[in-house]
């Protein structure tokens, strides 16, 4: 099937320190929670899956090595979906019916996790979602929690920023060109940022999708350049990030704002392969390592995730996906350790009513199971200088313009590519 086995996780992450730990004896008498997800562990999603599995792996090692949970011990039970949905649904399938797993995850990001739904709603199952935006907006499945901070309006609040910081700019701008893949996460975030403009009485000049296996993005940066828009937004997935950004410098473009709802840019390999480029890019985030924004804890699962990222092979700054997953699994933790049982209905009501204390600060869940308040940055890259993939652990490189509570720097505009 599309999604083939990778490994299973038991105790710990093999050939690495943790792997030394000990179980208590207590968390080896009774069969383990099994807990099962696919996961993009190849494909264009991979550096985010890769991540998020580095950052649950440590979880279950800890918890275990703490005697486990109802006295039995973790294992994650995983399948890699290779970025593709197609092979999700067998997944889950193969999860609950053949492994026998006791909890669900959802894979990373919108397009797996829409994928899975309709078999997690089929058996009435609770699952914790990684970064899938306005997956339960259909739905409204109440077993159903989104870990990436959007909100209650998920599509609308992840171009809010955008406008907003625009908003500011004198003149007002007048023009906007959109543009995104055919695919889940972006038409939904296009449908959110073709309101927000409507919203701001900004004219829409360029609103196209392109395929997702589009490779040549020039022909579609010439075509947005040709309207002269005021402003760029583009959502996108990380291959797709980096060949729009790359195209525009080659092309030579400029506009008073660019970027927008951008998957990818928050990758180290990203990052460091686009280096300079990335300067006066504004750019959605999640966490950024800026002094308005600090929560007890994320430094700390921040040096634990470094430790073991290289001999992992995976994301070595880990500042956007791994807080979120660690606090993901510690959300199930504390439910499971409370609610005293693994039943679905009884977990799902008490992670309804309940705000957790989480190294991404506190999480309440609303009626969508999306958070309650919204909490998507707005950050702009400046000073990037050369590939140093270092720079990017430090305050000052990705700024935060918005929300305004979070507020670290000024933005710097407009953007202008290398080439003019």
């Amino acid at each position: 099937m599309a999604g083939q086995v990778t490994r299973r996780e038991t105790l710990a992450l093999a050939g690495t320190a943790l792997a030394a730990l000990t179980i208590p004896a207590a968390a080896q008498t009774a069969a383990p929670i099994k807990i099962g997800f696919s996961m993009a562990l190849s494909g264009g999603l991979a550096g985010g899956g890769k991540a998020a599995l580095l950052a649950y792996q440590i979880w279950a090692v800890e918890v275990n090595a703490k005697g486990g949970l109802l006295g039995r011990k973790v294992e994650l039970v995983h399948y890699d979906d290779q970025s593709n949905p197609s092979g999700v649904p067998s997944i889950y399938t193969k999860l609950l019916d053949i492994d026998k797993v006791d909890l669900l995850l959802s894979g990373y990001a919108t397009v797996p996790t829409a994928a899975a739904m309709p078999i997690v709603i089929q058996r009435k199952k609770m699952i914790l979602s990684l970064f899938a935006l306005a997956a339960n907006d259909e739905h409204k499945y109440n077993r159903y929690f989104q870990l990436q901070p959007n909100g209650p309006q998920a599509k609308y609040e992840l171009s809010k920023g955008f406008f907003d910081i625009a908003a500011t700019l004198n003149p007002k701008p007048q023009t906007v060109a959109m543009v995104g893949a055919d695919a889940e996460y972006s038409i939904l975030a296009l449908q959110g940022a073709r309101e927000n403009a409507k919203k701001a009485g900004i004219k829409i000049v360029y609103d196209r999708t392109y395929p997702p296996s589009q490779v040549d993005f020039a022909p579609i940066v010439r075509a947005i350049k040709a309207t002269n828009p005021d402003l760029l937004f583009i959502a996108s997935y990380p291959p797709d990030s980096t060949g729009m950004i790359t195209s525009i410098h080659e092309i030579g473009f400029a506009a008073r704002m660019v970027g927008g709802g951008m998957i990818g840019l928050q990758f180290a390999a990203i990052k460091q392969k686009l280096g300079p480029m990335l300067n006066n890019v504004l750019c959605y985030d999640l966490y950024v390592p800026e002094p308005t924004m600090k929560f007890p804890g994320t430094e700390e699962l921040l040096k634990r995730y470094r430790e073991r990222a290289a001999q992992a092979g995976v994301d070595p700054i880990g500042i956007y996906i791994p807080p979120f997953a660690y606090a993901e699994v510690q959300i199930l933790e504390d439910a499971i350790k409370t609610v005293g049982s693994l039943d679905d209905g009884k977990l799902a009501e008490y992670i309804h009513k309940t705000t957790f204390k989480t190294v991404v600060g506190d999480i309440k869940f609303g009626d969508r199971g999306e958070w309650a308040e919204p909490r998507v940055l707005y950050v702009q890259y400046q000073g990037i200088v050369g590939n140093d993939v270092e720079q990017f652990k430090q305050p000052g490189k990705q700024v935060i313009l918005y929300p305004p509570r979070f507020k670290s720097g000024e933005l710097k505009g407009p953007f202008v590519s290398m080439k003019n």
